[in-house]
Parts: C-alpha cells; sequence; structure tokens
C-alpha cells in the first residue's frame, strides 16, 4: 500500500507547487522514514509496534495526497491532525504503568542509532531550501544544528553501549542537548508554515512539510525521535543505571 502510494504522491508532486523537485529528494526521504521504522523494530522487538506505524504513515500519506493539509488558515489548524495524536501517544506511555513498562523494555542502544537518520533529514531539507520549499534558518546553514546529533549518534553509541566508557550522565547530557535541537527546529518549521501564526520565511516560506511524502517528518520521524530521546533519558534516570542496553535490566553488546 505505502508503495503505492509512494508512486502516486510523486506523480501528485509533478503537477502541484512542487513540480520542479528531483524525483530523488523524496525516495531518499522516504528511505529515511523506513530506516527510522527499521530501528524503532530493533529497539522493541514488537512486530505490533511496525504495524501500528505503517497504518498511521498509510493514513497520513492518503491526507498528503489529497493535499489536505496545504490549507492553512482554518481554526483549529489540521496540522493539529498530524502532529497531535503522537504527542497524546507519547503522554499516556509515561503516565500509565503499562506505558512505563514498555519504555523500560527499550533497547536504547538501538533508540540512540535511530538519530543516525537526522543526517539525511538534515539534507533532505537542504535540497528542499535550493528548490524553494523551506526557508533557510531551517536547515545547517541557517538556525538548525540538528545534524550534530546525528553525527554524534554513533560515538555515544559505541563508547556508551558497545565499549561502556560514558557513564550514564554523558548519555543524559547528550540526549538532553539533542532535544534542544529537536526543539529548536521544531519551533522554526511550525513558525514558518504560511498560516496566520508565521513569524519567519516569509520569503520563502515552509511549504514542503505540508505535502506527501514530507508530512511524516513532523508527524512520525520527529515523534519518534522525541519519544527516543524521552525514553532513554527515563531509563537512565529513573533506574540509575551506568549504562542501558535492551531495557533496563540487562546491558548488551551486540547489534
Amino acid at each position: 500500500m505505502l508503495c503505492s502510494l509512494f508512486s502516486f504522491a510523486v506523480i501528485h508532486l509533478k503537477h502541484h507547487a512542487m513540480e520542479n523537485l528531483p524525483v530523488f529528494i523524496p525516495i531518499i526521504f522516504a528511505s529515511i522514514t523506513a530506516f527510522v521504522t527499521w530501528m524503532l523494530y530493533k529497539a522493541t522487538s514488537n512486530s505490533k509496534v511496525v504495524v501500528l506505524a505503517l497504518i498511521w504513515l498509510g493514513g497520513q500519506g492518503i491526507l498528503g495526497v489529497t493535499d489536505f493539509y496545504t490549507v492553512t488558515y482554518t481554526l483549529p489548524p489540521r496540522m493539529l491532525l498530524l502532529v497531535l495524536p503522537p504527542l497524546v501517544l507519547i503522554a499516556v506511555l509515561f503516565v500509565t504503568r503499562q506505558g512505563r513498562v514498555f519504555i523500560d523494555s527499550l533497547h536504547t542502544g538501538f533508540l540512540t542509532l535511530l538519530h543516525l537518520a537526522r543526517i539525511p533529514v538534515e539534507l533532505v531539507l537542504f535540497w528542499l531550501f535550493v528548490h524553494g520549499n523551506v526557508p533557510e534558518l531551517m536547515t545547517f546553514e541557517g538556525r538548525n544544528l540538528d545534524i550534530l546529533a546525528g553525527l554524534s549518534a554513533p560515538i555515544i553509541y559505541y563508547f556508551g553501549f558497545l565499549r561502556h566508557r560514558f557513564p550514564a550522565s554523558v548519555i543524559i547530557g547528550w540526549n538532553i542537548i539533542c532535544l534542544g535541537l529537536l526543539v529548536n527546529i521544531v519551533i522554526h518549521g511550525i513558525l514558518s508554515v504560511p498560516t496566520p501564526f508565521q513569524q519567519f520565511g516569509f520569503e520563502q516560506p515552509n511549504t514542503a512539510l505540508l505535502y506527501f511524502p514530507f508530512i511524516w517528518l513532523p508527524g512520525y520521524i520527529v515523534p519518534v525521535v522525541l519519544f527516543s530521546h524521552l525514553a532513554t533519558i527515563r531509563q537512565m534516570l529513573y533506574h540509575k543505571l551506568n549504562v542501558a542496553g535492551r531495557g533496563v535490566h540487562e546491558s548488551v553488546n551486540y547489534l
């Protein structure tokens, strides 16, 4: 289903506001989404999580190809339907006992490797800027330093989870800093969308994230990245481990 949806979307983009966008950009972005889903599966070892993710991606993809999110002047904003459900799910996981048990079973090493996706995401954002679909401030040439999280993730994984050289305080600190980088680009991205609340990017607004497949960035990839940080911080803080691996009960050294 997702493959058919993606093929239709590529044709769809060629006939709309992003008609000059090279086809390799949405293809790479779809690959990033697949990588994030694979890392999420490795961290959970639960196929039900993947099924839920695919249902969400498919449903949002259908809305995306119908240009549902390109209508930006409604109240409440239609984008809430894209970003609010994942945030509510994250909140439920943290406030319920069963949710916390699930969080504490996660493989935080794989959650760390998941942040590698932030490197190609930043490249995609730069290409979107070059083709006039996002403002410069959303790229590493502007106010977005999120690529540093992706570049440093292998270091944290190797010395924190494989070699066990980094104590929990270092891993917690890294997650907090990278969480700040994520919040920074999310705020600038939201305030660059052409809505009544727009504050940035008036010359070249953030329109790409209103179209499929790029709606998956605010509606899926960003929430998963956010959850990965929060879940890792909880494991480190709540259980006071020096290292984390597969959940809070053991440390593992494999990929």
